[in-house]
């Protein structure tokens, strides 16, 4: 099922405590998320059912338990694609 409004949500990850959401927003919105995100290098992960469950958090919120394993794998892929390592990582 294709969503026809784009849903974005953004997410800050310090390393240490749980992702936050930093952004929100729907139709024009989501467009500049995205648009933001593109232009920064930030990997993008579409997934209809989690944005639609993401986006009833508020700003600030740190993603629920229950969410983590799915946002871990998802960061942990962006870091990947972006060259990028966690403190005391080794091959």
């Amino acid at each position: 099922m294709k969503q026809s409004t784009p849903i974005a949500v953004a997410l800050d990850f310090d390393g240490e405590h749980a992702p936050v959401v930093n952004a929100r927003g729907v139709g024009p919105i989501a467009d500049k998320i995205i648009e933001i995100a593109k232009q920064h290098g930030v990997p993008l992960q579409q997934d209809n059912e989690l944005v639609e469950i993401l986006s009833d958090l508020n700003l600030g919120d740190e993603i629920p338990e229950d969410l983590y394993r799915v946002i871990a794998e998802i960061i942990a892929f962006a870091y990947i694609l972006s060259g990028k390592f966690p403190k005391n990582w080794s091959q």
